[in-house]
């Protein structure tokens, strides 16, 4: 990720691309097309809001303190050679507008998976109420990003004009009106609702201002309807976030200031007789109640709304989105497409316990996973007790993956050195989902790692090479998930050194790895395991609050995912990865 001051580019090395623009007051954000000069030649080259869709881009629909714009460049029209980011402050009567009242915005470029490329901070503001902040620019047969970061105190009709386009006032008029329905709605959504209801007010900025009276699921920025939804999850995660946050910044505020207020007034010898300490420490508790009070209910607003959304957004997930208990298991099929994301369980927050957040990662795999099977302080089971659910997370896993892809492109490997998981991987090995029976002694174990090693070096070579036509004929090219059970329980040196490889470099070749384990058994390796512990996402059977989230860094309690205890939907599934098997050979 590189951080650009004014005048800096960088290559931007994928066409799909996300914006993020974060605010501390609403802004608007719009995206002109432009041809080699940057001229913008009609208002139907602007996404902006009121019109923010066009091939290749979408921006917001109303003003916010935070965005987030989708593009994707090589949908673009031949004739578009740059696509320049701008935003606006809404023009509000008896206000002043301009940037240098507030802290600088920023923009980030991040890729599809959410992978920040550049940032870039639009300092040195002043008396500017509209900025072109990035400039997207064909160069070479590539495209590179450019932060601008040019203000225009004349406003968004001067930046308009600048660009080309012939008819900058009526666009910016009709920008403007957009953003004070947007904020008359925020302060009262009664005010300019359209007959069929006023939308939901979102703060982050991956949403969409829906149109109905209530939350709607897919009600984010995508490209098809499995993306919104992922985006849309994203973003209620976000959101409890920061609304937590802000939560507990005023609760911490509120206890410093009501110290420091009675330290005050006890500092003062007149008020430690009679009457006036007294006052001073009532007045002082009632100014703590009072922010504590707002601050509870604008986070209990929050809340309810989060809820609301919730109520909508899970019954609407697909399968690899979806709880175990959801009816979108009932009659599944495997799809023709593999998925956007899989679940691998849900979190929340002590302030919000009974608001659960589908914890969604990226497919294919970028990390191997671990699912801990040791004594933690939240529940002080020892890890025999957690070995049976530790590894009943790691099979209901696996047969979520093995349901949500195509036929043929997903496969399953055990190592169970000592057969100690007969029992929950039965569930696999019954249904012919794996690719064989579970590796078994360290003779299984280093057959095992060896024929994985060999076929990782071999898609590696191939495809650093170019030349992946050149595999040989019968080699299974399938992605395949290898669980490892009881490890490091016979495990040889060799072996260990092989694991770590898988764990590098497997994903990249197609082979992830999950991992049960208990880290303290791997205790007499010492430092030497640490970076194999560290490149693995650990989960957990029972709740654990070990994640924390990218944004402000709260600890997360994290539930995994399972099927309910006596149902046969797991059996189903497997069932159904089975049939699909026999009719595919």
């Amino acid at each position: 990720m590189a951080e650009l001051v004014r005048g800096q580019n960088h290559p931007l090395p994928r066409t799909r691309l996300e914006i993020l623009v974060s605010a501390e007051v609403p802004v608007l954000v719009a995206a002109a097309l432009g041809d080699e000069g940057g001229r913008v030649h009609d208002g139907r080259r602007i996404a902006r809001p009121g019109a923010p869709a066009l091939p290749g881009i979408e921006v917001p629909r109303s003003a916010a303190a935070e965005h987030r714009l989708s593009a994707d460049l090589g949908e673009l029209p031949e004739a578009v050679h740059r696509v320049t980011v701008l935003l606006a402050l809404p023009e509000r009567p008896g206000t002043e507008s301009r940037f240098g009242a507030t802290s600088p915005p920023r923009a980030t470029v991040t890729d599809a998976d959410g992978t920040e490329i550049i940032r870039f901070t639009l300092a040195g503001l002043d008396a500017e109420s509209a900025v072109v902040a990035l400039e997207l620019y064909r160069r070479q047969g590539g495209w590179k990003v450019r932060a601008v970061g040019q203000g225009y105190a004349a406003g968004l009709t001067a930046l308009l004009a600048d660009l080309g386009l012939p008819e900058a006032r009526e666009v910016a008029e009709a920008m403007h009106e957009a953003g004070r329905l947007g904020v008359a709605q925020a302060a009262d959504p009664s005010k300019g609702r359209p007959p069929e209801g006023g939308p939901v007010g979102y703060a982050h900025p991956g949403r969409q201002a829906s149109r109905q009276p209530r939350p709607v699921a897919g009600d984010a920025v995508g490209w098809t309807m499995e993306e919104r939804l992922y985006n849309q999850v994203w973003g209620m995660f976000e959101d409890l976030a920061r609304s937590t946050a802000a939560l507990r910044s005023a609760a911490g505020f509120a206890a410093a200031r009501l110290d420091r207020e009675i330290d005050e007034a006890l500092a003062d010898p007149r008020a430690r007789t009679g009457g006036a300490g007294d006052a001073a420490r009532r007045a002082a508790q009632a100014r703590h109640d009072e922010l504590m009070g707002r601050a509870r209910a604008a986070h209990d607003r929050d809340l309810a709304q989060l809820t609301a959304e919730a109520e909508v957004v899970e019954p609407a997930l697909p399968p690899a989105y979806a709880r175990w208990d959801s009816p979108v298991w009932q009659g599944h099929r495997l799809p023709a497409e593999p998925p956007q994301a899989v679940r691998l369980g849900d979190l929340h927050l002590p302030e919000s316990a009974s608001l659960r957040i589908p914890m969604l990662v990226r497919l294919p795999l970028e990390r191997g996973l671990w699912v801990d099977s040791g004594a933690t302080r939240a529940d002080f089971i020892d890890s025999a007790q957690r070995r049976r659910p530790a590894l009943d997370v790691a099979v209901a896993l696996a047969a979520r993956l093995l349901a949500v892809h195509p036929v043929g492109e997903f496969s399953v490997e055990v190592v169970d050195p000592a057969g100690t998981g007969a029992g929950p991987l039965g569930a696999l090995t019954r249904s012919g989902a794996l690719t064989g029976p579970p590796a078994r002694g360290t003779a299984g174990v280093a057959q095992a790692l060896e024929s994985l090693t060999r076929r990782v070096d071999l898609v590696r070579m191939a495809i650093g090479g170019g030349a992946a036509e050149a595999l040989p004929d019968g080699l299974d090219t399938a992605r395949r998930l290898l669980i490892v059970n009881d490890f490091p329980q016979g495990f040889d040196d060799r072996a260990l050194a092989r694991l770590r490889f898988l764990a590098d470099e497997g994903p990249a070749a197609g082979v992830h790895l999950l991992l049960v384990a208990d880290r303290a058994d791997a205790g007499e390796y010492g430092p030497l395991l640490d970076p194999l512990w560290r490149s693995l996402t650990r989960l957990t059977p029972s709740p654990d609050d070990h994640f924390a989230d990218p944004w402000v860094g709260h600890a997360w309690t994290f539930e995994p995912s399972l099927p309910p205890q006596g149902g046969e939907v797991l059996q189903q599934v497997l069932g159904a990865v089975s049939d699909a098997r026999i009719k595919g050979k």
